[in-house]
């Protein structure tokens, strides 16, 4: 079990934040347009502090989401990769924590090159977890159908390991590949492996109704 790898995300990111803190400008800039140019900004105390705060929100909900889940029995048979998904979500949002502090000092940030990149690598990581998920409330490809059946979940995660994998793959070459278009394909391979997943799961559903109890 890695329960101390979120705790030591947490102080990793509260520590950068008080290493920087009194170099931040009083404004510094969260967000940036198509064109990597930044759109939108924060007073000092929230470039500096809302990641962190998010992390131990995530750091908190690893621990108590098994507790409430209706489901809470299978937490033990997938231990292993719901840690692993939660790990690799809080390092992507450390991540963009270093982003948001370099950018406050004034450093080159080529947002549009890393956080693309973060998504398909983050994307690539969750495909690899997806087919080890047991039903569950809060994690995974959850639509009606793969709720009500651990048959229809199985199958569904299954093809979500290769159809999410490929969608991550697809993000990280864009990047390097064709810069300008990479929101594009962002876009495209999201949707597309959603759609592509939620209608999977009610067709196996449909195809296992004939052999469910009437």
């Amino acid at each position: 079990m890695r329960k101390w790898i979120p705790p030591l995300i947490v102080i990793i990111a509260v520590a950068a934040s008080l290493a920087v803190y009194s170099r931040l400008p009083d404004q510094g800039p969260m967000h940036w347009n198509l064109h990597g140019e930044p759109d939108q900004w924060a007073a000092r105390l929230w470039t500096a502090w809302t990641i962190p705060l998010v992390l131990a929100m995530l750091a908190f909900l690893v621990r108590a989401l098994p507790l409430i889940d209706p489901h809470r029995e299978n937490y033990p048979k997938f231990a292993g990769a719901y840690e692993g998904m939660m790990i690799l979500v809080m390092l992507y949002c450390l991540g963009v924590h270093f982003l948001l502090l370099a950018a406050g000092l004034g450093k080159p940030v080529a947002v549009l090159h890393w956080v693309p990149m973060g998504i398909g690598l983050l994307l690539v990581g969750i495909g690899f977890y997806l087919p080890q998920l047991h039903r569950n409330w809060f994690f995974g490809i959850r639509t009606p159908w793969t709720l009500s059946s651990d048959t229809v979940w199985e199958r569904t995660h299954r093809l979500g390991g290769y159809v999410i994998t490929i969608a991550g793959v697809l993000i990280a070459v864009s990047v390097l590949v064709i810069p300008r278009w990479t929101h594009i394909v962002m876009f495209g391979a999201i949707v597309s492996a959603a759609t592509i997943l939620v209608a999977y799961s009610y067709f196996a559903w449909k195809e296992e109704a004939p052999s469910r109890p009437t």
